[in-house]
């Protein structure tokens, strides 16, 4: 099989007729290169299909041009939503994503700036409960790492946020199922080390209070964001007969387990019980019934976190804050409550 030969930096020069070091600072954004030799150059690069070495261009500018996404969150729907948002903030860009899950942000905390910097990286995304956990913050700081988050809940001074309301979002999707009619509610709760689970129960207890109706504590399971702790969660309220005609899952994944629960009894949803998530993960519009759900933009707060990171590498101004607006999307998986 014939070898195919690369273009190179020689290659490019030759063809835009300027010499090697031209062809270097056009790519290394240098100054001192006029617009039309700097467009004369890129076009030769196109043509020949030449692609500059980003680690070469990080040994000239002392920098790894390598981003991070640091995430924990075992759904996986909502880590594709990060990591397309991420990469498309950085598609025409002169930095790579390399991508970094942790177990546990909560047990490994102490660990994380280390490992940050053993992957040589100019900065990193930070997701949920990394872009709300105080030491990860502080250690970021303190190495001189840039860095944004994407929904923290608490000290949003620390750092470039990009937000959402998850309380208010919480006490929308409540007040759905509530305007439907029911009053005999369960929620299957998120990873407790993840803010934004108490933040959707403040917002479900808050619909609760304005409608009159009591939450029951004993109608609270735990979950952990996961498929099988949904289906766990539900499993144990169909078993002691709980008597809910609502499910409250605090993400589409637990929401499809706590489906997949009721179908093994004989249940029909949303006629026997209503199940509702939270994300608009690509799982809640291909499971039947489609789940009725909260979109969080995460590929747009994502992208939005990626260029807070960029903007402080190169020096331009940097968004501190952002702001993303939620939206109820009313599916086949809630219904009015049975008589």
């Amino acid at each position: 099989m014939k070898e195919i030969r690369r273009a190179t930096i020689v290659d490019v020069g030759l063809k835009a007729g300027v010499s090697i070091k031209t062809v270097s600072r056009v790519f290394n954004d240098a100054p001192n290169v006029s617009a039309a030799v700097r467009e004369r150059v890129r076009e030769a690069a196109q043509e020949l299909d030449y692609h500059p070495n980003v680690f070469a261009q990080g040994l000239v500018r002392r920098r790894s041009h390598l981003i991070g996404l640091l995430y924990e969150n075992p759904s996986p729907s909502y880590v594709v939503e990060l990591q397309m948002g991420v990469l498309d903030r950085l598609r025409l860009a002169h930095y790579r994503l390399v991508v970094i899950p942790v177990s546990s942000v909560q047990d490994r905390a102490a660990e994380v700036v280390g490992l940050l910097r053993s992957a040589a990286l100019d900065g990193v995304v930070l997701a949920p409960p990394a872009s709300d956990n105080p030491r990860i913050l502080a250690d970021l700081t303190a190495a001189g790492i840039r860095f944004a988050r994407i929904a923290p809940t608490q000290n949003l001074e620390a750092g470039p946020s990009n937000l959402i309301d998850d309380v208010a979002a919480g006490r929308e999707i409540a007040e759905h199922l509530l305007g439907l009619g029911h009053v005999s509610i369960a929620v299957i709760m998120g990873d407790p080390t993840h803010a934004s689970s108490n933040a959707r129960l403040t917002g479900y207890r808050q619909a609760f209070d304005a409608a009159g109706v009591v939450l029951d504590p004993h109608m609270i399971e735990p979950g952990l964001f996961t498929r099988a702790s949904g289906y766990e969660a539900a499993s144990r309220l169909f078993d002691r007969k709980a008597g809910m005609t609502a499910i409250l899952a605090q993400n589409d994944d637990m929401a499809v387990g706590a489906l997949m629960a009721a179908r093994e009894r004989g249940l029909s949803v949303p006629e026997d019980v209503s199940i509702v998530g939270f994300d608009d993960s690509e799982v809640s519009r291909i499971t039947w019934p489609r789940l009725t759900t909260i979109r969080q933009p995460v590929f747009e707060m994502a992208a939005s976190a990626t260029d807070m990171v960029v903007a402080q590498l190169d020096g331009t101004p940097v968004t501190m804050r952002q702001d993303h607006a939620h939206s109820l999307l009313i599916r086949e998986s809630s219904g009015p409550a049975r008589r």
